[in-house]
């Protein structure tokens, strides 16, 4: 059975000063001027504490943190760390959360996410905001819930990806990523999905300039694209759109369904129209099936 330590109300400056702690219980203390304050620590547990220098929670493993905030200066904090949840927190520093497994964020928000969250494998996010680009880049197995973010390439490389009730302004999201699936969301951003493989949004509403382009089998259900134009260039796509789509730039095959289609694009020289099915209800008329080549 292992003896806990608890520690009230204290407040560490100068480097490591809880290197390689284990089975702590750390209450309302301040981490204050002093990098490394938690490095190589495990069985660690924090309430109502603050982080105000660089790399807290470097090497360290199975880490419990309710109620605490990260500074701007507690910047790259968790790095290489595994199994840590973080819940009810503020964290204000930026180069967050690199190379871990098992990370759980719970009721987080992060005003400034620059480059957070890279390379980290079993994720997940349930009520968080951020604001930063490159957020979430090259993480696996991720399950998110509820996900505000303000912030452009986001989950750029991201493998196995499963998004619900979120809303995303981040142009270029979703580039050169691999499974990924997005529920009942906003998105918002230019150049939505380039390079992917395996992208499913159901439900979801979309805007954007160029987006779904380059990708290699898009699943759209039930989906909605306002203000969006040149859609699908490239792309092999079986699209189910509830309203009227502004744009269709030279897919590459598959299947396109939407009420109206503003402007359709079909370049022989470029893409072979045949196969590609676009299927039409305009003026309230009986669905339409029909292949369209509107440049020579």
């Amino acid at each position: 059975m292992r003896t806990v330590k608890e520690i009230h109300q204290e407040f560490y400056t100068g480097e490591r000063p809880l290197f390689q702690g284990e089975n702590l219980r750390i209450y309302d203390t301040v981490f204050g001027e002093g990098e490394s304050p938690l490095k190589e620590s495990h069985d660690i547990e924090l309430y109502g504490s603050m982080f105000k220098w660089k790399y807290p929670l470097w090497y360290a493993s199975d880490i419990t943190v309710k109620d605490c905030t990260w500074f701007e200066m507690a910047r790259a904090g968790v790095w290489y760390t595994n199994n840590i949840t973080v819940e009810d927190c503020a964290i204000e520093a930026p180069k967050n959360f690199r190379r871990c497994k098992d990370v759980t964020l719970k009721n987080v928000s992060m005003p400034n996410a620059a480059e957070t969250l890279w390379q980290c494998r079993d994720v997940c996010l349930e009520q968080v905001t951020a604001k930063g680009d490159y957020f979430a880049m090259n993480c696996e197995n991720v399950v998110v819930d509820r996900l505000t973010l303000y912030g452009n390439y986001s989950f750029d490389g991201a493998k196995n990806v499963e998004i619900r009730d979120s809303r995303l302004l981040s142009k270029d999201a979703f580039w050169n990523s691999e499974n990924v699936t997005v529920y009942d969301s906003f998105i918002s951003g230019e150049y939505l999905g380039w390079n992917a493989k395996n992208l499913t949004l159901v439900n979801c509403t979309v805007e954007s300039l160029q987006g779904m382009c380059y990708i290699d089998n898009l699943i759209m259900k039930d989906c909605r694209l306002l203000n969006t134009t040149l859609a699908f260039e490239y792309s092999t796509v079986d699209a189910q759109i509830d309203g009227t789509i502004d744009s269709v730039m030279n897919p590459s095959g598959g299947i396109i369904r939407a009420d109206a289609i503003g402007e359709l694009i079909m370049e022989r020289d470029k893409i072979d129209p045949t196969k590609t099915t676009i299927i039409c209800r305009e003026n309230g008329d009986r669905p339409k099936k029909k292949r369209v080549c509107v440049c020579a």
